[in-house]
């Protein structure tokens, strides 16, 4: 039997174990907002010290907290150095770096079972982030400990790196461990899903726009200025450059086309008054190879020269987010490699190395110089996975897969 025949066996034997433990992740809510996080990173600290391994609590600063729109916030890291220490104090070997994030958003109306209750039906495991992606804090930790139980020599070391600011743009999750020196790995691998390794992915521009009018009787409306609208002329400004954009396409493969969404809007005061202020957010996604800069410098102009157009409006904007695009770092070769060669064993079918549509966390390390790729337990793709909607779930053979592939892979780069 070898080595990888040994890491797949004691993944089988404890497999009941490793989904018992994600179901209890799940148990413990923690949507975002409001992002009352820090009882979520207690309980897997918690959890994690019944495997015999130590989290290093790293509470971020309340009044940083609530500047940022959470309400508590601890992130964590588990050390697991192997190998004898050289003279200078480095490992004679990579640490890698596995990080998933804890935090979700809210799990909406349109639930057939409870979102934080773990049930499992049909093979699958239900609820708010049992995919994205409270999925790979199991996976990632039961990868480590099959890794471990098989007494190799190894060099470099692991650390899991379980964060909690995802949804809101990971500034106080791993940037805020970046920005504060508490880790500096080598290589990192981050939750996705199972059938493909990810090397890059979309930047995102997130802005609040507040139009501003002047409220009135809806009985004399022309003593006033309709704020709704001015914002209608702008939304209709910003929706338009959507046909502009899919003339632009990206040569990452998985990735299309930039596009802009209205994800949120209200204003107004009552039926029977002219609206004096409408606010709506924006959520604007940017392949690899567009400079973040031009796209927020455009965005402004479309508003201000749309705005224009209506006599009275005066309009405010503020930028929420700008996530960089991911791209990939030329040493996160060996990550990729390691990861397709042992995802094709596993699941009889090619790896393929991709981009996504999405944004994430993972920018913040390459932004550090640290190459990363994305991979984890999940589906084909997000929709598969119901993520962001009702019923999120996940495969148990995917996760089962997935564990097997992280071990083998980790296996691999320590040896």
């Amino acid at each position: 039997m070898t080595n990888d025949d040994k890491l797949d066996a004691w993944i089988d034997t404890h497999f009941d174990e490793e989904v018992r433990f994600l179901q209890e992740l799940i148990r413990v809510p923690t949507p975002t907002p409001p992002g009352d996080n820090a009882p979520h990173a207690e309980r897997t600290a918690e959890l994690l010290k019944a495997f015999g391994f130590e989290a290093e609590k790293h509470p971020v600063p309340a009044a940083d907290v609530q500047a940022y729109g959470l309400e508590s916030l601890t992130n964590l890291i588990v050390r697991r150095p192997y190998g004898k220490s050289r003279k200078d104090g480095e490992r004679p070997g990579p640490v890698v770096a596995l990080n998933a994030h804890g935090d979700v958003v809210p799990p909406g109306e349109g639930w057939s079972c409870d979102p934080y209750g773990g049930e499992i039906k049909d093979g699958n495991i239900y609820g708010r982030a049992s995919a994205v992606s409270k999925s790979d804090f199991a996976t990632f930790t039961f990868a480590v400990r099959a890794l471990e139980s098989l007494g190799l020599p190894l060099k470099g070391g692991v650390e899991l790196h379980f964060t909690y600011d995802e949804e809101f743009g990971g500034e106080m999750g791993p940037g805020w461990l970046l920005r504060n020196k508490l880790t500096r790995p080598d290589l990192l691998i981050a939750a996705g899903f199972s059938y493909e390794v990810v090397t890059a992915h979309n930047g995102c521009l997130q802005m609040e726009v507040t139009v501003h009018g002047k409220m009135a009787h809806a009985a004399i409306p022309a003593s006033g200025v309709d704020a709704l609208q001015g914002a209608v002329q702008i939304l209709n400004a910003l929706y338009a450059q959507n046909t502009l954009y899919k003339k632009v396409s990206s040569q990452v493969t998985g990735i299309t086309h930039p596009y802009l969404n209205v994800g949120r809007i209200e204003g107004g005061t009552n039926t029977n008054v002219v609206p004096g202020k409408v606010m709506f957010k924006l959520d604007r996604r940017m392949i690899p190879e567009e400079n973040p800069v031009e796209v927020e410098a455009s965005i402004r102009k479309v508003i201000a020269d749309a705005a224009a157009l209506s006599p009275g409006i005066e309009v405010e904007i503020k930028r929420l987010l700008l996530a960089n695009a991911m791209k990939p770092l030329p040493g996160n070769q060996p990550l990729v490699d390691a990861i397709q060669k042992h995802g094709q064993a596993v699941f009889g079918e090619p790896i393929p190395v991709m981009g996504t549509p999405l944004y994430t966390d993972v920018r913040l390390y390459a932004e550090a110089g640290i190459p990363g790729v994305i991979y984890g337990a999940g589906p084909r793709t997000v929709l598969e996975s119901h993520a962001k909607r009702a019923d999120e779930r996940l495969a148990l053979e995917d996760l089962r897969k997935a564990t097997k592939v992280i071990a083998r892979t980790l296996r691999e780069l320590l040896s």
